[in-house]
């Protein structure tokens, strides 16, 4: 079964290995950390929450930057540095027992994490030729939520045992993996890095592509389905709609194993640009219709009734995320300028983080205080932005020489 989920011998599977390494470690991770941080050492949920969004916001500006110093030293060893940097603070996570120290932990490590996947996006660049990029991601997308879905059992069993001893085994777990994720990328082929910017030009370039910075955006807001459904689903399932409250982790399970079965499918249809435009309005289409059957699981329906509604939901969100997940990696790595992939993967990753952290409390207020109306709306976003793509590309694609066939 693993080796199904790994693409052939050569530098896409080892990126895929070193994927599923990290996942395994955070999906342990994430089921822990908070419990972990309340229950343990003390913290107050409002401070945890206010930490972990002030280093994910200070890792989303730390992004370009670190993209950039991988573009200028190499890749390669800039992820090596960065996974086993990131291993560290984890494990310094384990000597954690004020706020202070908490803040400036979660800092180093939401920074550390931001910053290797800029750099482990620029090694892929490096290693893999333009044609193979987006089925790579594909299958790093594939072993993440394999990896991710194992460690919240290992997690799982960690809050079963609820003692500290068992926390810190999910701590250890997460910072080994981060550690063999570095001897596994420090294996790949050496990327040189580029010449320093000529005078007069600027160093971080993506900051003045306003073509890529609309893309970004446009990602932004299409990325509103994690949220979505880490969120606002359980919210939605549980205070209105009739379904039982395991529907949840039900839903869970759906949008996991379709990821790890189908994602590289998926990808395959994605080849160029125009195809890629192509399978984003699609999915624009697709992540409406599941807006729409969202709303209709409303109201005093019958459990199982209610519960097929948003299994048909599920189908289709996930149909539509990974549909718009092919279309935007070939957008992403396809209009980054040449040996600048580094920044400007920092920068196409940044806008995800901003769906991350704005997205919770806007889609709350959005769905769950606006009911059906607020489906439909969120639902119209969504095939808006997917709608905006096609003529950002084409604006792109008009400011740099690219060898891309023309956008339909």
């Amino acid at each position: 079964m693993l080796r199904k989920l790994l693409p052939p011998a050569g530098p896409s599977r080892s990126l895929a290995v070193a994927q599923l390494t990290n996942a395994i470690g955070d999906g342990a991770y994430y089921v822990c950390s908070v419990l972990y941080f309340t229950r343990i050492v003390g913290l107050t949920p409002t401070q945890v929450g206010l930490g972990l969004t002030t280093g994910w916001a200070l890792g989303t500006f730390a992004s370009v930057p670190l993209g950039h110093l991988a573009d200028r030293r190499g890749p390669r060893g800039v992820a090596v540095t960065l996974a086993v940097a990131t291993a560290i603070a984890v494990a310094a996570f384990a000597l954690v027992r004020s706020f202070p120290a908490f803040l400036a932990v979660a800092c180093i490590y939401t920074v550390c994490q931001c910053g290797l996947v800029a750099a482990r996006q620029a090694l892929l660049a490096g290693v893999v030729d333009a044609a193979g990029r987006t089925k790579a991601r594909a299958y790093m997308q594939s072993t993440a939520n394999a990896g991710i879905a194992i460690g919240a059992v290992i997690g799982g069993v960690a809050l079963q045992f609820d003692t500290q001893a068992a926390y810190l085994t999910a701590f250890v777990l997460d910072a080994a993996t981060f550690l063999l994720a570095a001897v596994v990328l420090r294996r790949l082929p050496h990327v040189p890095g580029v010449a320093r910017p000529e005078k007069g030009e600027p160093a971080l370039v993506v900051l003045r592509d306003r073509p890529y910075a609309v893309l970004t955006a446009l990602n932004s807001v299409l990325m509103l389905y994690m949220p979505l459904l880490s969120v606002v689903l359980p919210l939605w399932v549980v205070g209105h709609t009739g379904a039982p409250r395991w529907m949840v982790s039900a839903l869970m399970v759906i949008n996991t194993v379709s990821v790890v079965l189908f994602q590289v499918s998926v990808a395959n249809r994605v080849h160029d640009l125009t195809s890629a435009v192509r399978i984003v309005r699609l999915s624009g289409l697709v992540l409406l219709a599941a807006c729409v059957v969202f709303a209709f699981s409303s109201g005093d329906k019958a459990a199982w009734i209610a519960a097929v509604v948003l299994v048909a939901g599920a189908v289709l969100q996930v149909a539509g995320e990974m549909m718009l997940a092919s279309g935007y990696w070939e957008i992403s790595f396809g209009l980054a300028v040449e040996g600048k992939q580094g920044q400007y993967q920092g920068f196409f990753s940044s806008g995800i983080s901003v769906a991350r952290m704005l997205g919770p409390l806007a889609l709350t207020a959005l769905v769950i205080d606006g009911g059906v109306v607020g489906w439909l709306v969120l639902g119209a976003l969504f095939l808006a932005a997917a709608l905006a793509t096609g003529p950002a590309v084409a604006w792109a694609q008009r400011t740099r020489p690219v060898a891309s066939d023309q956008v339909i």
